[in-house]
């Protein structure tokens, strides 16, 4: 009896056509942290795999995957990630945190209502781009906050590349008293 994949709306059986295609079948692990997580990720109600589940390639990453022997094996640690859930399953996309991406997405935003309805560009009020290294303020408050907070920064890194290269010569003081004792 050929083994069909667990995952939901998957139609992929285990059988010598889907061989050919070369689409690979993987059962699911037998550790119960890492088992928990497949079946968490296949997000069905109720769902404790068995020991003859299996899931096919196609809901993994091609870097999930060893290809180095004659099997097709996965790597360790790895998690089913590529689905076609249905509406109702779907998981709401993250919304960007960091202050980068978030200054992005309003230039984005800003460029995108600076064209008009025929696909020109109107002349605007230009804005002047602070997150690139080579860009200054036009304040000089500004300019001096900058350049104190980036002092203070090289000055942390100095102080943290210092206590390493410490670090670094009481290990190799302490090796080779271990070394002198043998």
């Amino acid at each position: 009896m050929p083994d069909s994949c667990a995952a939901y709306g998957c139609a992929n059986r285990r059988c010598l056509e889907m061989r050919t295609s070369g689409i690979t079948f993987h059962k699911f692990p037998k550790t119960g942290e890492r088992r928990r997580m497949w079946e968490l990720a296949l997000r069905r109600d109720g769902f404790a795999a068995s020991d003859r589940t299996v899931l096919c390639s196609d809901h993994f990453r091609s870097e999930d995957f060893d290809r180095t022997g004659q099997t097709v094996r996965l790597k360790d640690g790895v998690v089913p990630s590529i689905f076609s859930f249905p509406a109702h399953l779907q998981r709401s996309v993250a919304t960007r945190s960091t202050t980068t991406s978030r200054r992005a997405e309003d230039n984005l935003m800003d460029l995108m209502s600076d064209v008009g309805a025929t696909g020109e560009r109107r002349l605007g009020r230009k804005r002047q781009a602070t997150d690139h290294l080579y860009s200054l303020p036009a304040c000089p408050k500004a300019i001096k906050a900058k350049l104190e907070a980036s002092s203070a920064r090289v000055r942390k890194l100095q102080r943290e590349k210092s206590n390493a290269l410490r670090r670094e010569k009481r290990a190799k003081y302490n090796m080779m008293a271990s070394c002198l004792q043998l």
